[in-house]
Parts: C-alpha cells; sequence; structure tokens
C-alpha cells in the first residue's frame, strides 16, 4: 500500500515537482500566456533549471566518495578479474613462433617443422636481448615445470647459431663485422646524416629508418637489423654506427641469401654482397639447422610437450589460471582434472568454508551471552565491561595471534597446567598448534569482539517491558527467553555471522602463523603466489573463486533470511 506521505503526488506542500505541474497546468488552462518567474523566463524552465542544479550539488558531494570507492575498491577488484584471464605475454614474445604453430597438432605427439624452430630462434633471441625471456619462462612454468631454466637457457645459448655463420662472414671480409658498413648498407641516408650530426645536448636520437628497397631484397635481415639498431638508440642510448650488429642479424642474412634473390641489390656494400652469395652457395660453407640447434642447447626442445604448452596458451586470455584453481588443466583436448595427489585447491576451498562456519558458532556461543549480559547490566556497569570487549582491538593483531602460539604448544602454559592439574600425563600433551584447531580458538578470540558489538546492538533496543510481560502471563524464564527475547536478538545473530564469516573467510595472517600444514586457508596460498612464486594470474583466479562464493552465501542467505531481517541495532 502507497505511503501518502512518500508519494510524490500526494504531497500537497510547495515542493519543484509540483510548482511544476502548477506551472504545466496554467499553460495547458491558458495558451496564450506563461506562468513567469520572478526573471521573466518561463516558471518551468526556471524550476527546471533549479532542479538540475540541486542535482549537480549532490552529485559534486558524494564524487569524492565515489571516486575513492572507484579507486579503491572497483579498480582493483576489476584488474584481478582481468589478471585471472590475461595471457598477453606468450603472444607478445612469440608473435613468430605463435603464427609458425597455427597449423600443428598440439593433440599428437609430433614435433613441429623446422619453421617452428626458426621462428622460436628469432623470437627467443629478441626476447633475450631485451629481458623478457625469463618472464615467459616463468609464466609457462607454472604450466610445464622446466620451462622457466629451458628459457633461460635457451636465452644464453642462441649466440652460437648466429656465431657460426658470423665467424665464417669476417673471414671473407672484416667489414661485415664492423658497425659502420651495416649501418650504411641498410640505413637511410638521411638518417645515417642526421645521427652523424646528432650530439647528447640534441635529446633523443633521430629514429633509425631502414633504405629504400631494401627490405623488398632482404626481408630478414632488414627486420632484424631494424630490431637491433633500434634497440641501441632506446634502450641502450648508443648509436647504430658505432654497434656492431647481432648475431642474430648475419643469420637473417644468410636465409635471405640463401632463399631470395639479391642480384637486384645496388646500394652499398653490393659487392660483398655479391662475394657473399658466392662464399654461402660454396660446398664448405658450414650451416646449422634450428632444430639440431635447439635440441643441442637442451634436449626438452626435442619434447612436443614444450610446443603444446606453447600453442595451448598462445591466445590472448586464458582460462586455464581458473582451471588450476578447481584442480584442473587446460589440455589440447580440453579441461581435464589433474592426478589426485595434485589436487590441493578444493581441499583448501572446503576446509577454508568449513573452518568460517565453526569459527562462526564458535563465536554465536561465546558472544551471545557476554552481549546478553551488557545489554541487560546497569548502562555504567555495562561500559566498564564495553571497554573489556574493545580491548583486544588496542592490541596488534600478530601479537594476539603470537600469545595464541606460546599459549597452544606443547610446552605452553595450557598444557602445563593441564600436566599440573593431572588431568593429562606430561609424555601426552596434548598437541593444539599448528592445526585447525589452533586456528579455530586464535581466530574465535580475534573476531569475537565483531560478534559481540553487533548482537549488543540489537539486544539493547529489546524493551524489557516484554520480557517483564512474558512471565506476568505464566511464562517461565527458558520459555521467555526462547519464545519472546531470543527471536528478537536473531537480527543481531545475522549481522554478526555474516561480519565474522566474510571476515574469517579471507584471514590469513593467523592461520599462517598458527595453523601449520592441515590449519591454513585459501587466502595463504593466494598470498604465497603473490608474494612467493609471483603467480599473479592463479592468485586472481583464487580469488575471483572466493569472492564468488561469498557472493552466493550472501544470495542463499539473502533468500533464507532476508538480508532486510539483518540490523545492527535502532
Amino acid at each position: 500500500m502507497t505511503d501518502a506521505a512518500n508519494d510524490p503526488d500526494k504531497i500537497t506542500g510547495p515542493t519543484p515537482d509540483n510548482a511544476i505541474r502548477a506551472s504545466e497546468a496554467a499553460e495547458a488552462t491558458d495558451g496564450a500566456g506563461k506562468v513567469l518567474a520572478a526573471d521573466g523566463t518561463p516558471l518551468k524552465r526556471s524550476l527546471n533549471r533549479a532542479l538540475r542544479a540541486q542535482k549537480m550539488r549532490a552529485l559534486m558531494l558524494v564524487a569524492p566518495l565515489l571516486l575513492f570507492v572507484l579507486i579503491t575498491f572497483i579498480a582493483p577488484i576489476a584488474d584481478m578479474l582481468f589478471r585471472s584471464v590475461e595471457n598477453q605475454i606468450v603472444r607478445e614474445t612469440l608473435p613468430r613462433t605463435v603464427a609458425a604453430l597455427q597449423d600443428y597438432d598440439a593433440s599428437g605427439d609430433e614435433m613441429p617443422g623446422d619453421a617452428a624452430f626458426e621462428a622460436a630462434y628469432y623470437d627467443i633471441f629478441f626476447a633475450a636481448e631485451r629481458k623478457l625471456h625469463t618472464r615467459l619462462g616463468s609464466r609457462l612454468n607454472y604450466e610445464m615445470t622446466g620451462a622457466s631454466s629451458l628459457f633461460r637457457k635457451s636465452g644464453r645459448g642462441l649466440d652460437d647459431i648466429g656465431e657460426v655463420y658470423q665467424d665464417q662472414f669476417e673471414d671473407l671480409d672484416e667489414a661485415w663485422d664492423e658497425a659502420r658498413p651495416w649501418a650504411e648498407m641498410m640505413g637511410d641516408p638521411d638518417w645515417i646524416a642526421a645521427q652523424e650530426a646528432w650530439s647528447e645536448d640534441d635529446g633523443a636520437m633521430p629514429r633509425f629508418e631502414l633504405r629504400d628497397g631494401v627490405a623488398d631484397v632482404l626481408p630478414k635481415t632488414a627486420e632484424a637489423y631494424r630490431l637491433f639498431a633500434r634497440f641501441m638508440q632506446v634502450e641502450e642510448g648508443d648509436s647504430p654506427l658505432e654497434e656492431e650488429p647481432w648475431t642474430v642479424v648475419h643469420t637473417a642474412l644468410y636465409q635471405d641469401i640463401t632463399g631470395g634473390d639479391i642480384s637486384g641489390y645496388s646500394g652499398p656494400g653490393a659487392d660483398r654482397l655479391a662475394a657473399l652469395a658466392e662464399l654461402v652457395a660454396g660446398p664448405d660453407f658450414e650451416t646449422v639447422r634450428f632444430q639440431d640447434a635447439f635440441e643441442e642447447i637442451d634436449e626438452d626442445w626435442a619434447d612436443p610437450e614444450i610446443w603444446k604448452t606453447i600453442k595451448t596458451y598462445a591466445p590472448a586470455y586464458t582460462s586455464g589460471y581458473f582451471l588450476n584453481a578447481v584442480d584442473a588443466q587446460k589440455t589440447a583436448d580440453g579441461p581435464a582434472l589433474r592426478d589426485e595427489d595434485e589436487r590441493i585447491y578444493g581441499l583448501l576451498f572446503k576446509r577454508t568454508l568449513f573452518m568460517s562456519m565453526m569459527i562462526t558458532i564458535s563465536c554465536i556461543l561465546l558472544g551471545y551471552p557476554v552481549a546478553y549480559l551488557l545489554s541487560n547490566l546497569p548502562s555504567r556497569t555495562a561500559n566498564l565491561l564495553m571497554i573489556l570487549v574493545l580491548l583486544p582491538f588496542w592490541t596488534s593483531l600478530l601479537v594476539r595471534t603470537s600469545a595464541w602460539k606460546v599459549m597452544l604448544q606443547q610446552q605452553g602454559v595450557i598444557n602445563d597446567v593441564l600436566v599440573w592439574l593431572g588431568l593429562v600425563g606430561d609424555a601426552d600433551r596434548l598437541v593444539m598448534i599448528n592445526n585447525q584447531f589452533g586456528t579455530i580458538v586464535a581466530m574465535t578470540h580475534i573476531l569475537l569482539p565483531f560478534m559481540i558489538l553487533p548482537m549488543y546492538s540489537v539486544m539493547s533496543t529489546i524493551p524489557p517491558s516484554y520480557v517483564r510481560a512474558a512471565k506476568s502471563l505464566g511464562a517461565t524464564n527458558w520459555t521467555t527467553f526462547w519464545r519472546v527475547y531470543f527471536p528478537q536478538s536473531v537480527p543481531g545473530i545475522g549481522a554478526g555471522s555474516i561480519l565474522v564469516f566474510i571476515l574469517a573467510i579471507g584471514y590469513y595472517i593467523t592461520p599462517e602463523i598458527v595453523g601449520g600444514t592441515t590449519g591454513t586457508f585459501i587466502s595463504n596460498r593466494i598470498a604465497y603466489h603473490i608474494s612467493s612464486s609471483l603467480n599473479w594470474g592463479l592468485a586472481a583466479a583464487l580469488g575471483a573463486i572466493l569472492l564468488a562464493a561469498v557472493l552466493i552465501l550472501y544470495w542463499a542467505y539473502d533468500r533464507i533470511v532476508g538480508i532486510d531481517n539483518v540490523k545492527l541495532g535502532g
């Protein structure tokens, strides 16, 4: 039923909406004239302008809070969700290899063709110069153990391929190992003149430009030298006129000579290039097969698994992190469960939910009597006891957790007291630390105030007259509590339970200190991947699943209990 006090159409007072309606009604009944404001503008337009100004002022008042929430809450969550599917590094670091593996059948056990090894040679060489091959190896190592060391070793060993050609070129003509002849052959004359005239006072170096037509005759060489020259200028701050090119440029030149027609080249160094072509065509010229060179660097390159992994994780976005988070993996044949002894995250999620529920129940059982006592004591006494409830907030979380570690250990205070009382033998001391029990005890103590405060806030609003009325009608103390008092305190239990459960499910400091191997939460694994293994994608996927679990439980609570019934007092 609509409340007339809240319905804009039934409010008779001087509101802006009613003023606009009155203006429209006046204009409708008297089309010849319009209701005007004091400044002569139509009243309707003036009121609309005033409403817009009010809305803008309201928006400006809440804008700092909205901006704060956006920066500190929405943006990190969005970044986490993006990192859980982002997989750009493989495609960006190995673009030629990804293209060469486009038609490779990753479901079989065959090796890719030599074109894939050639593409990997160029990609890994350029990545190694930019120090990106180790990052790529770390990424693929999450999916295939040993990939990190494989790429690190390959980054150091690929120079040997180019040195085979570089040494033979240099034996023919030493100019092939000098910076200037290369720059004159590959660089645009205008760029060479600008580079020669450049000084450090001029700022950035003139951007390297290829000579017209050289890319048509020597495409691979032009591309390799262009990357070398611009790397020298931008990353090293050195002039290509003074730096010898990478060995990969010599390999590219060999491939251009054997795979194309260089007779049309007539620029600088044409005679040297022609003589080199004759050398390359000779029977004594030494060559290197890319696949053999890779296998010599590391025999793992002869294993199809590394190529399958590269192809499987070539897309820019992947579901691999989420699959790993649920103990599965991405394969060429689709998602598949990991081996039984590798499934750890499902166990951690179950343990986290179970222990969080146990901590919540423990807080309810311990916190309800305290909140009941506080709400029924005189105000002065209740305020004094409330200080004791809030006292843990004034103590460091690390100190409180460490104190429990001291108390619960086998040589700790609690075991010593039990032995002194004769309840346990000295040789049979209880194991209460580095397990689930220790985590539950320590976290119950830490989160208990978050349960007491909402309960106390609700209980303090329950009128005492309800209890007295029930007793005056013949109800026993238990009936009065269970039928009258407890139902009114349920909203406080609900508020405290949601608060404690959500805090518990994401805790990681206390389980890390007292949990051992059986009392840790999924949050501890997330922290490990962020700070130690640096697998931020998997950490983001685990965090996203944890967030989804909390939202689902929140939705279920709303459907069963009703979030509107949760109160913090009032």
